[in-house]
């Protein structure tokens, strides 16, 4: 959606409103629940995106000379392997590609921001438009991550499977013990009962601020970051106001355009590899004994 096409409107404003409306779509009676369709959409075709090529690579691997881009997943891939040698201390096969598919899949989300704000909401207006809708009531957001949902999602992924390594390296047993035993030890059974309550708490407090730390993180993040884009956007359109502005803030738009792109491109890769890391380190310390 261009910004000249919020000028009958009501202007910037209902601009940034617009990018910032999802494509929902109301389940049940009563609205039971809101789906956020186009959240849901871009993830899973990220997701498929992935494992396409991913699998395309490992089925064409050579012994010989890699071509360009096996080389370059062979350099993820052994990046990520190592990381997980030198950070999960207990034994698990599935650690590793699970970190490499978290920190793929919320790279390719976080990089959905890498294009230009108009283009994919501006397109799905104009197929509304041809489909004979109300173009300003079709709505898209094109980042995942910038959705809390999706962000909760992940994070709650994460939490699930913290659970299930630390029982499966743990017993049943050792983890609900630890869980009233820790991190305060005491002796004799009057001490372990007095002290049991104070380390459920805590023990309750610990896992719950791992999957709200993770969700907010990248949320807060990549919500910035597209707001950002938005703004930026809206720079010529203001000055569209004032006679010669245009002019001069075309060239500011596009340096800071510039600028903000090349500084998101560091942010979008350090949050896909903080979470993969936390990942590692929350399921590190789930299997370790207190």
């Amino acid at each position: 959606m261009s910004a000249e096409a919020e000028a009958g409107s009501g202007g910037s404003t209902a601009y940034i409103q617009h990018h910032l409306q999802h494509l929902q779509w109301q389940v049940g009676e009563g609205k039971f629940m809101t789906l956020n369709v186009d959240s849901v959409v871009i993830s899973l075709l990220l997701s498929l995106l992935f494992l396409v090529v991913f699998l395309r690579v490992s089925r064409k691997a050579t012994a010989g000379v890699p071509g360009k881009f096996q080389t370059f997943v062979e350099m993820v891939v052994g990046f990520v392997d190592g990381l997980v040698r030198e950070t999960f201390h207990g034994r698990s096969k599935l650690i590793a590609p699970l970190a490499i598919t978290i920190f793929c899949i919320v790279f390719l989300m976080n990089f959905m921001d890498m294009i230009p704000v108009d283009w994919l909401p501006g397109a799905w207006m104009k197929l509304n438009e041809l489909a004979g809708h109300d173009p300003h009531h079709a709505y898209l957001r094109v980042v995942p991550t910038a959705d809390l949902n999706i962000t909760l999602g992940l994070s709650l992924m994460v939490f699930l499977l913290i659970q299930v390594f630390a029982i499966g390296h743990k017993g049943v047993g050792t983890f609900v013990k630890e869980a009233f035993t820790a991190p305060f030890h005491a002796h004799g059974a009057v001490g372990k009962i007095i002290l049991a309550p104070v380390n459920l708490l805590l023990r309750v407090i610990e896992e719950l601020v791992r999957p709200l730390s993770l969700t907010l993180r990248l949320f807060g993040n990549m919500y910035a970051g597209e707001l950002i884009f938005i703004l930026i956007a809206l720079m010529t359109w203001n000055a569209a106001f004032s006679s010669g502005l245009t002019y001069v803030m075309a060239p500011i738009q596009f340096i800071s355009g510039f600028v903000w792109t090349a500084f998101h491109i560091l942010v979008i890769t350090l949050q896909a590899f903080i979470f993969m890391m936390l990942t590692i380190v929350y399921l590190s310390m789930s299997v370790e004994s207190h």
